[in-house]
């Protein structure tokens, strides 16, 4: 089998020399440059294109958001985004999701040599993911543990969902190609829309500037969700990375729960959580949404949905990044309906009907 190609773009010798190790260490990867900025990326470039680029965003001569927008328009090449967890780091690799980004992996300012060893295997698994994903359309970095929703509450059973009132909810949960596929979803809304929550796998500490950012991009309200927030009409509240968040009501009202606990379907937040919680709580209230991601995560919340009562949607696999999650979710007998991604706000505000 056909390795494949990584070049690694970083300003850090350290960071360059112990990617080049570990990411050479795997047998189907092959590190063929590690270029100190963009400028020598492009060069070598010319010489051997590379399957997947790990890239920094903050570095001289060029920084690594302007060399993206160059590669995303002449060649669409998978990137691995390798940036810090500052909250400037954090901004600039939000930017880069935008821009055609398929990866973050996070790195600290200290012990960076130590971290990268101990996240050897995130760091292989985003660039082997990274390689299969349609760049044209962007890969949330998948952690280790497959624990079940059981971990964090139990099923819902017939008489748990609360009788069906005026109030409704609408569930989304997303990873590869999440950040760009939400984007599309959340701008296309009216400022008078359902509730809405959502699951993207993201980082710790890179949710509240996604949040940020399609808040000023949006006619409705796009916020990182607090613990006790109200669902309420206009509104998305997107879960905190490292923090699963459950939907909660109270008479009714809906509010959020953000929790710790361990990992579902090897992520936190996890999309099975959110939709068990929506299952318990919102019953046929809502709608549920799986979109593009990795994996499997939301497949068995959304057949809880659907058991509840509730609607339930999947993105096609056209228009999806990665279509491990809504494949899953289809297969298990969860999904009413397979939609296109500019189909689901549509999907959403139908809602306002039921």
């Amino acid at each position: 089998m056909t390795r494949i190609k990584v070049m690694v773009v970083d300003d850090s010798a350290v960071v360059r020399q112990v990617v080049t190790e570990l990411l050479g260490e795997d047998p189907d990867i092959e590190v063929i440059a590690a270029c100190a900025d963009p400028i020598l990326a492009i060069a070598r470039m010319k010489v051997q294109w590379p399957d997947v680029i790990v890239l920094d965003v903050e570095m001289p001569r060029m920084d690594g958001i302007t060399f993206l927008k160059k590669i995303m328009a002449e060649r669409p090449t998978p990137v691995v985004i390798c940036s810090t967890l500052a909250a400037s780091g954090a901004k600039t690799s939000i930017e880069a999701l935008a821009a055609g980004a398929v990866a973050i992996i996070t790195k600290p300012t200290l012990g960076l040599k130590q971290f990268l060893v101990d996240a050897s295997d995130d760091l292989v698994t985003a660039v082997k993911a990274a390689a299969k994903a349609n760049v044209r359309k962007s890969v949330a970095v998948p952690v280790r543990e497959k624990n079940t929703a059981d971990v964090i509450m139990s099923a819902a059973d017939k008489h748990t969902a609360m009788i069906q009132t005026t109030e409704r909810v609408v569930a989304l949960g997303t990873s590869t190609g999440g950040t760009q596929a939400l984007e599309v979803v959340l701008t296309a809304l009216p400022r008078v829309t359902p509730g809405i929550v959502i699951v993207q796998h993201m980082p710790e500490k890179f949710t509240a500037e996604f949040a940020n950012r399609l808040n000023g991009l949006c006619q409705i309200e796009v916020r990182e969700a607090k613990n006790n927030d109200r669902v309420v009409p206009g509104r998305a509240l997107i879960a905190p990375g490292g923090k699963h968040m459950l939907l909660r009501r109270t008479g009714a009202q809906y509010y959020v729960e953000v929790m710790d606990g361990p990992l579902v379907n090897r992520h936190r937040p996890s999309v099975d959580v959110l939709f068990r919680s929506v299952a318990k709580c919102a019953g046929a209230n809502a709608l549920g949404v799986i979109m593009t991601g990795m994996g499997d995560d939301g497949a068995a919340g959304l057949m809880e949905m659907r058991t509840a009562g509730a609607h339930t949607v999947a993105q096609d696999e056209e228009s999806c990044v990665v279509f491990g999650m809504p494949k899953e979710a289809i297969k298990r007998g969860g999904v009413e309906r397979t939609v296109t991604l500019t189909a689901i706000p549509r999907e959403i505000m139908g809602q306002l009907r039921l």
